[in-house]
């Protein structure tokens, strides 16, 4: 009886027969070429008598017999190996992210379709069966009644991890990733080791990994930060905002901060350098330099426009500030205010002038206060002459809030 479907386990060590029933040797792998949605296996690694061979499995068929796996061969031709994937090798027991769960799991076993059009992989067994069934005893236990977890992750949502020391490439291994939250990318490669973590966020556009390097613990980014090239992290340091760059660099030894500086822009490393001057516990050391301001004399139609070409982040439309020719602050707008003005009306005729604001040298236990007292979202920053400098959102309060009770605890 022909097969529809068998876990690799099932198979491995098993003999080989020719149709007359000679042995060939026993299935040590399967390899497939991971091209397509469905990978279907090219070649089964064979062990025989004079050595490793590799078999087409266009000459493998697949079977039954009672309750036995017979694994037949028709023809025995040599198969090309090269650009394989080797299932036992590459795959089994190895760590793999689950991109559907967030998280990274472990392969027990592999599921495969044994169709008329030759063998697929179909999915990875992540449960306690898929252990159990290798060492013999699933069968047994279940007809004892007791229950073992089966769980399947189809391959289509699996990245499966390679070690660097594996010379093989395949477009495909990370292009998932992009999909998921930074937040959920950090914390898969946080739990990976260092150098598979490295290999994860390497494989990633410089923008992406900005967002992926500002959610990491700070260990975990001082450790990618000195593994890689100095060229690569200037060069993701400056998709990110000046203050978090800032806080990362203050990590790190002067000599490799300065280095990393000098090899970035230097319009970013300028901002950078600015913030770095700030005492720890001054309000300056939390400002953000992304902010949105605009000059009074402009109307609500013009102001639209503006933001419309800047695309502003979500952040950075808590508070809209306006400025005069000299970029001193002199009032604040939100979003609402722009929306329902009508749009010949000048920023100045609808701004808010008496607004909460706060010196950068100020103590940032002060700007605590002002933001429970007046429930704000984003505070200005500006400096003795009111120039305006920056801002900061309630999310780096909040963030710094956390950092000085785990001094405290």
């Amino acid at each position: 009886m022909e097969m529809n479907s068998f876990y690799l386990s099932r198979v491995l060590g098993r003999k080989i027969l020719t149709r007359d029933r000679k042995v060939v040797g026993k299935v040590k792998d399967l390899g497939i070429r991971n091209q397509l949605k469905t990978p279907r296996v090219e070649a089964i690694k064979v062990k025989t008598s004079d050595g490793i061979i590799f078999i087409s499995s266009k000459n493998i068929s697949i079977n039954k017999e009672d309750g036995q796996y017979v694994i037949i061969c028709d023809e025995i031709k040599n198969s090309d190996s090269k650009d394989i994937m080797f299932l036992a090798h590459h795959v089994l027991d190895k760590q793999i992210i689950d991109v559907n769960g967030r998280k990274v799991v472990r392969v027990n076993d592999i599921r495969l379709a044994n169709l008329v059009s030759g063998i697929f992989i179909v999915a990875v067994d992540i449960g306690t069966e898929g252990v159990l069934r290798r060492i013999g005893v699933a069968k047994p236990l279940m007809k004892m009644g007791l229950k073992v977890s089966n769980k399947l992750i189809l391959w289509n949502d699996v990245e499966t991890i390679f070690s660097s020391n594996e010379n093989i490439m395949l477009s495909k291994t990370y292009n998932k990733l992009s999909i998921l939250h930074p937040s959920d990318l950090a914390d898969i490669i946080e739990d990976f080791d260092g150098n598979t973590g490295m290999k994860i966020f390497s494989s990633l556009d410089n923008a992406k990994a900005a967002d992926v390097l500002e959610q990491m613990e700070e260990d975990a980014q001082l450790n990618l930060i000195n593994n890689l090239s100095t060229d690569k992290v200037a060069d993701i340091l400056e998709e990110m905002p000046a203050d978090e760059v800032a806080d990362i660099l203050d990590g790190l030894s002067e000599h490799k901060a300065e280095e990393l500086l000098n090899n970035m822009e230097k319009e970013s490393s300028d901002e950078v350098r600015e913030l770095m001057e700030y005492e720890d516990n001054e309000v300056g050391s939390l400002m953000s330099t992304e902010y949105i301001s605009l000059k009074s004399d402009l109307t609500i139609e013009e102001a639209i426009n503006i933001l419309r070409k800047l695309k502003p982040e979500e952040d950075e439309m808590y508070c809209i500030y306006v400025v005069d020719n000299n970029n001193k602050l002199i009032g604040t707008l939100s979003l609402r205010d722009i929306i329902i003005s009508d749009s010949k009306d000048k920023l100045d005729n609808i701004m808010n002038r008496n607004f909460a604001y706060i010196l950068d040298k100020d103590d940032i236990h002060e700007l605590i206060k002002i933001v429970s007292k007046y429930n704000l979202l984003a505070v200005p920053i500006v400096n003795n002459e009111m120039n305006l400098l920056g801002n900061v959102i309630i999310n780096d309060i909040i963030y710094e809030l956390l950092k000085t009770k785990r001094r405290i605890g």
